[in-house]
C-alpha cells in the first residue's frame, strides 16, 4: 500500500491523512479527508504537499464517491499535477416512491421542493419531466446540488426556479433557514431511502408540512 499525506500538518510515521490503495496503474482513494490548517497557521502553511513513500512518480488517482462529490478532492490533487479519474462506485437504484412522484407533482402544488444531493436532483428532474414540467420552487443544500439544474433551467420556460440555498451546505442549516411561504408552508422532499430524518424533523418542528418521498437508494458496487 502506498501512503500519501496531503496536509503539511501530518507527520510520518503517524497514520496518513490520505490512504491510497494501488491496483494496476491506479490508486484508489479509500478515505479522502484533508485536514484543515490550525487557526494559527499562515497562508503559506496551508499549502498542501504530497510525499510518496514508495514511488517518485505522480500517481493516477481514481476518485470513487458519488458523481458531484469529488470536485474538492480533484481540485486539491490537481494543484500537485496529479490527474484524477472520476469513477463512481455507488450504484443508484429507484426507490419505492419513484413511480408516485410524477403523479404527485401533477396533482399538488408544493411551496418548496427540497433537493439535497446531485442524485436526488437527477431523479427529481426525471419525474418532473414525466409530469409535464410543472412550476416548482426548488431549495438546494449547496452549489454542487444546484449545478444539476443548470441545463433544465435553460429549457424549463421559467417553470423551474432554484430559489434557495442555505448559508452553510448542510441539511440542518437548510431546515433552519428555509423561508416560510404563507401561513402553512408545504414541502416536497424527494430523498434517498437511506437519508436521515434530520431535514423533515427540522422543518416539521418549525410548523412546515413535509411530504417525504424515498425516490432512490444507493448500493456499493464493491460489496456483493
Amino acid at each position: 500500500m502506498a501512503q500519501f499525506c496531503v496536509s503539511p500538518f501530518c507527520s510520518s510515521p503517524s497514520p496518513p491523512c490520505l490512504q491510497l490503495h494501488r491496483q494496476h496503474q491506479f490508486f484508489f482513494i479509500s478515505q479522502p479527508k484533508i485536514a484543515p490548517p490550525p487557526p494559527s497557521a499562515s497562508a503559506t502553511d496551508s499549502t498542501f504537499t504530497i510525499a510518496s513513500t514508495s514511488s517518485n512518480l505522480t500517481p493516477k488517482v481514481v476518485v470513487t464517491r458519488e458523481r458531484g462529490k469529488n470536485s474538492k478532492l480533484i481540485t486539491a490533487l490537481a494543484k500537485h499535477e496529479i490527474n484524477c479519474l472520476e469513477l463512481p462506485l455507488i450504484e443508484h437504484l429507484r426507490g419505492p416512491d419513484f413511480d408516485k412522484l410524477p403523479t404527485l407533482l401533477t396533482d399538488y402544488a408544493f411551496d418548496w421542493v427540497i433537493i439535497t444531493s446531485p442524485e436526488a436532483g437527477s431523479v427529481f428532474l426525471e419525474a418532473w419531466r414525466a409530469a409535464g414540467m410543472p412550476r416548482v420552487r426548488i431549495g438546494v443544500v449547496g452549489s454542487g446540488t444546484a449545478s444539476i439544474f443548470k441545463d433544465a433551467l435553460l429549457s424549463s420556460n421559467q417553470s423551474l426556479d432554484v430559489a434557495f440555498s442555505p448559508s452553510k451546505a448542510t441539511g440542518k442549516v437548510l431546515a433552519t433557514e428555509l423561508p416560510r411561504i404563507g401561513n402553512k408552508t408545504t414541502i416536497l422532499y424527494p430523498a434517498s431511502a437511506k437519508a436521515s430524518n434530520e431535514i423533515e424533523e427540522g422543518l416539521s418542528s418549525r410548523g412546515f408540512e413535509v411530504t417525504r418521498m424515498n425516490t432512490y437508494t444507493t448500493f456499493n458496487m464493491l460489496i456483493r
